[in-house]
This record gives C-alpha cells, structure tokens and sequence, in this order.
C-alpha cells in the first residue's frame, strides 16, 4: 500500500481531554505518538503530555516528519537533527521511542543519535519512499507526487533494519514494524532483534488480525518449544 494522507487528527489537546479518558475507561493499554514541523512543535506537544497516566505505556517520537526549517528535509534522516528533536521531549516522564525513517545510509548512527539524546528505543521502521504513475494521464497517481510505501513488501527492509541497529546495540529496546502479517513475520522480527512488533496495513485486510497473530504466536511458541517470544529475541544473531 502507498498513501500520502499526511498525519489527520483533532490534535493533541483533543485527543488528551476527550479520547484517552475513553480508553482509559476500557481499560487499554496506549502507545501515544506525536509529531511536528518544528522542534518547537515537538516540544510544545511535549509539554502536553509530559506527565501521562499509568495507561500510556510509551510514547512514540515520530520524527519521519518534514522539517520545515530546513527545508523539509526529515528530522530523521540527520543524527544531529534526530539528536535535536528527541531531547526537545525530554520532559516527558514516559519511555520514549524514536520512530525512524529507513530512506538513508547511516540508520544505525541516526539509531545511537536518538539513544544518546535520551531516546528509550526507536521503532524500525516507518514507510520506504515510492511512486506510482498513472499511465493514463500520464502523471503521478498521489496528489503529492510520492508517498509512503507500507505492507509486506517493505518487510525485508524493515528486518534487516532491525537485524543492523540490534547488531550494534543489543541492549537498547527495539519496536519492529512494516509489512507484519502473520505470526511468523512476528518470530522474523523478534529473531532480527526487535522486542515488539506494531501492525498496520494489516489492519485494513482485518481489522482483527492482531489477536489471529497473538493465538497463532502462541501455537508457534508451544510447538518450537519456547516458553516466552523474549526467548526469540536475537536469535537470528547467534546462528
């Protein structure tokens, strides 16, 4: 899947008075994700949610984002700039995971950047940059121009982006996400390093395949003789 919807939402302050008490209620568990055009939009959204409930577990730097002081380049594709954003939300009290962009060459200094400003993990990783043309009118198909590819064809890119950050920082927390579909693309990523996988495209096809992949996660485990997924972790590693 390819989109360029952009980041649409009530805003933070919404979100924060009239959404999570919702959830909250039920009783979920919530990973908050927050963006900007700026550092200082960061930090404003910061501010906001510095002090969170027990219920947000984390929450999610989205720094894949155009910066439009220095002309629309991503936050994340510079370990200065990376660096820059993240301790920009050092006051928030929750773990904080960067979420990075894999369009570079140097993603696991951009990774060690994020660790080094204070970053609790770095989620890996958001869409692949990509195009596709109506050959018809002869013109790019997105409004936009380009968009972000997501679903499993950036699975590939997305495990050996975790494989190379675990590979050189082992201890520090990686979320793995792109193209997860199936328990099995769960054990991939956990194999290549990750501690937790995120699904998304997924989510269209089934808006209940997280708890198909949860059921058949746990068949897998019992049927290879694993008591636990952190028992997966790295393995990839130690062959």
């Amino acid at each position: 899947m390819i989109n360029s919807i952009g980041l649409q939402g009530p805003g933070l302050s919404y979100w924060m008075e009239d959404i999570l008490p919702q959830l909250i209620d039920k009783e979920i568990t919530v990973v908050l994700s927050i963006w900007g055009r700026t550092i200082e939009d960061y930090a404003a959204a910061a501010d906001l949610c510095s002090d969170l409930p027990t219920a947000v577990k984390a929450v999610e730097l989205n720094i894949s984002c155009p910066n439009v002081e220095d002309r629309g380049k991503m936050f994340s594709h510079t370990p200065a700039s990376t660096y820059e954003v993240v301790q920009a939300t050092s006051q928030i009290k929750t773990p904080r995971w960067a979420k990075l962009s894999p369009n570079v060459t140097n993603l696991v200094e951009i990774a060690n950047a994020a660790k080094e400003a204070g970053a609790d993990g770095v989620t890996l990783i958001n869409t692949v940059m990509g195009m596709v043309i109506d050959v018809d009118k002869r013109r790019p198909l997105l409004g936009a121009g380009g968009g972000g590819l997501s679903g499993p064809a950036i699975r590939p890119v997305a495990i050996r982006s975790v494989f190379d950050v675990y590979s050189a920082m082992p201890d520090f927390p990686i979320v793995g996400v792109g193209g997860v579909a199936s328990a099995k693309d769960v054990v991939e990523f956990l194999m290549a390093g990750a501690s937790a996988v995120q699904i998304g495209s997924a989510n269209f096809a089934n808006p209940r395949v997280s708890s198909k992949i949860i059921a058949d996660l746990a068949q897998w485990c019992k049927a290879n003789d694993f008591e636990s997924i952190g028992a997966i972790k790295g393995l990839a590693h130690k062959s």
